[in-house]
């Protein structure tokens, strides 16, 4: 089934204990931060419901799904699917990092390779499978936390002093697992259905107590999350603050209170090598970063298109300084949306019969990320000047009638009444210089991590045979000129 915002919203009225402000949340959907954030995946769903977008499939049991599930078989369903996913990313301008699509892009990924689970514990060979099949036909949201907590990154999980600091099993029962400690960075953990629990970055011999993958309600006894500061909560409209209203996911401290997993919500059991393949030896990485990459283009279109209208409100857009700030922005959007369409049309069909994204193109474009989006935002702050500074307190100014006469008067543009240039103004600051604005630029240059951890997957998936052959050519071209080889 393909669900509407308003089931979403009420499957998460639930006893889920997320903390803000010292005080336990009682009702997310009505919580000032993160009223805004629900209602936005809650309209997510209605758009993928509105059978006018063409955001379902019949799956392969069968049954109507979302596409976020799709497993693709072809170059096609990649078209589909990204067609898909970009609805629901232009909704959001780019600014919801964390949607539904992300996680079930992963879950897709590892239902169609159930062969590396087999090779775990044998009683939980179908779970990772079994759970896909559930979460697509509800139409679920997941979530995922999958780094250890910032305690001492020189040591491994199992050297720190206390142990548990990082989310390990605590205990093991004949019908399931305790689970004890924390991870990080829970995206959207707060409004979702579900969490997925593991850990990507490497782990080593020692660790296997920390070696798990497994799913987890949001409501279930003894799960906590610590959210940071509401970049919503405190915010006069969303005129004022259009992106920080709407669209902050929230991150969370995800603690493990000694937290209950029956077996079939256990995909991998104190198995390193196994936490690993999952992402790696399974589409999973690549199928949930190229929802990133379509997410990621979509923003990109947005500011530079806000540029676009904030030059020519400005009277600067003929300027030639100007127009060569916004071809270079074209060139970065365009080189990014170049990379992942490249990585769609030149995708390969895996053992089981499924299409990948092409790995040369995906983590190009996943390797440019953590610069491309600071040098687009430096050159959006270049063009809108000190014009985001000038702007009244709220929009309440414009409406007083001891001060709108002032608005209309002195915040005029030659091309556009007040309230639309103030409008323009605050938007562009809720992208570059509000709190929302930076979480969004520390987000973007840490995306895949560290930017050693983005080149290196650059690094191992671009395929240097060709490019050293062609190097190797042109060794083999031309030696030493005869006399040289003559006085040899």
């Amino acid at each position: 089934m393909v669900r509407t915002g308003t089931q979403y919203l009420e499957s998460i009225k639930d006893k889920r204990n997320v903390f803000i402000g010292g005080k336990k949340a009682d009702d997310v959907t009505t919580h000032p931060a993160f009223k805004g954030i629900t209602r936005t995946i809650a309209n997510l769903y209605d758009i993928a419901a509105d059978e006018s977008n063409n955001m379902t499939y019949e799956t392969e049991d069968g049954t109507i799904a979302n596409k976020i599930y799709m497993i693709p078989k072809s170059r096609e369903d990649l078209r589909d699917r990204r067609e898909a996913i970009s609805k629901w990313s232009e909704s959001t301008f780019g600014f919801v990092g964390r949607s539904p699509d992300h996680v079930a892009a992963f879950m897709a990924g590892f239902a169609s390779s159930p062969e590396v689970f087999e090779r775990g514990n044998p009683k939980l060979k179908n779970n990772a499978l079994n759970f896909y099949k559930f979460a697509r036909d509800n139409d679920l949201y997941l979530s995922y936390v999958i780094i250890p907590p910032q305690i001492d990154r020189s040591k491994a999980a199992h050297e720190l002093e206390e142990k548990f600091l990082a989310t390990g099993v605590y205990e093991e029962r004949q019908d399931g697992i305790v689970i004890r400690g924390s991870q990080m960075l829970g995206t959207g953990a707060a409004v979702s259905d579900y969490l997925l629990v593991s850990c990507i970055t490497p782990l080593k011999p020692g660790d296997e107590t920390y070696a798990v993958s497994f799913v987890v309600p949001m409501d279930a006894p003894g799960l906590k999350l610590y959210a940071r500061p509401s970049y919503a909560a405190d915010k006069p409209s969303t005129y004022d603050y259009p992106l920080s209203t709407r669209f902050d996911e929230s991150d969370a401290l995800v603690v493990f209170d000694d937290v209950f997993i029956p077996w079939e919500r256990v995909f991998i059991y104190k198995d390193i090598k196994l936490v690993q393949a999952q992402f790696h030896e399974t589409p999973a990485h690549r199928l949930g970063n190229s929802q990133a990459q379509t997410r990621f283009v979509s923003k990109l279109k947005f500011i530079i298109g806000l540029a676009r209208k904030i030059a020519a409100a400005n009277g600067i857009d003929k300027i030639p300084a100007v127009a060569e700030k916004l071809g270079e922005l074209a060139s970065l959007a365009s080189s990014a949306e170049g990379m992942l369409l490249a990585s769609e049309y030149y995708c390969t069909i895996d053992k089981n019969g499924t299409a990948v994204p092409n790995s040369r193109f995906l983590y190009g474009a996943m390797g440019l990320q953590n610069t491309l989006y600071p040098q687009v935002i430096h050159i959006f702050r270049e063009l809108v000047g000190g014009g985001v500074l000038q702007v009244p307190s709220s929009y309440k100014e414009l409406i007083n009638p001891e001060t709108r006469n002032d608005m209309q008067k002195y915040i005029r543009s030659a091309t556009v009444q007040v309230e639309e240039k103030v409008q323009l103004f605050k938007l562009a600051w809720d992208v570059i210089g509000s709190e929302f604005a930076g979480r969004h630029q520390q987000y973007e240059m840490f995306y895949a991590g560290a930017p050693f951890v983005a080149k290196g997957f650059s690094f191992r998936n671009y395929g240097y045979e060709e490019a050293v052959a062609l190097a190797d050519k042109c060794l083999e071209s031309y030696g030493l000129p005869e006399e040289a080889s003559v006085q040899n």
